[in-house]
């Protein structure tokens, strides 16, 4: 039918898939067309069905779902990604965002917030379980922001990370910059040392704590 999103379903267990199914099934607008048990068939399966979204659990066999995400966004970016999860704090937050992925929503939501978080991503937004959301305001307002590390980018250095936030490779960077790959990679190098941060998902909580990026 014309107008339906068509979703697919990856988690490792059948029962979860099922429980989602069932639960969708009957929602105006919404055609499951698909289920995959790990994260290597979630991307195969999209290859092969071409599914507006994704739902998809963190934790599966062969190729986690922040891998596949990764993957889908680069190799299949029509495709959105709705992260499904039992896991509540916020370093799997940062790496929800850093994955490409649209949102996350915990297991334990009710059927009308998952359908908020789906129509959410559908049309391009960030979405972010309610729960998991005021744990990172709790936690943005209660951890003492490092004084003086934003005056020390430039604005090229504060662009270039809003970029490899939103997962650009150091070539797609290039691209979107008219520079070198060797450029970006020499001021990638430069941030890290400034800001004394020894990986992406650290930078990225940066970034969020110091309005470089915001969640929406």
């Amino acid at each position: 039918m014309k107008n339906q999103i068509k979703i697919l379903i990856a988690d490792d267990h059948a029962l979860v898939r099922s429980g989602i199914i069932t639960l969708l099934k009957t929602e105006k607008g919404f055609n499951i067309i698909g289920e995959a048990c790990d994260g290597e068939a979630a991307v195969e399966q999209v290859r092969n069905l071409s599914p507006d979204i994704v739902l998809m659990d963190i934790s599966m066999p062969k190729q986690s779902g922040l891998e596949a995400a990764a993957i889908i966004r680069k190799k299949f970016p029509s495709t959105r990604v709705l992260i499904l999860t039992m896991h509540d704090n916020e370093e799997y937050a940062y790496q929800i965002w850093n994955s490409g992925a649209g949102g996350y929503i915990l297991k334990n939501s009710d059927k009308s917030e998952l359908i908020v978080a789906i129509k959410e991503v559908m049309r391009g937004q960030r979405f972010f379980s309610r729960a998991l959301s005021d744990k990172m305001v709790d936690y943005y307002k209660r951890r003492p922001k490092p004084a003086g590390d934003l005056a020390l980018l430039t604005k090229r250095e504060r662009e270039i990370i809003k970029l490899i936030a939103d997962s650009l490779t150091n070539q797609e960077i290039a691209d979107r910059l008219f520079i070198s790959p060797r450029t970006v990679d020499t001021h990638r190098s430069n941030i890290m040392q400034k800001l004394d941060i020894k990986n992406t998902a650290a930078l990225v909580r940066f970034a969020l704590e110091n309005g470089i990026i915001t969640t929406k």
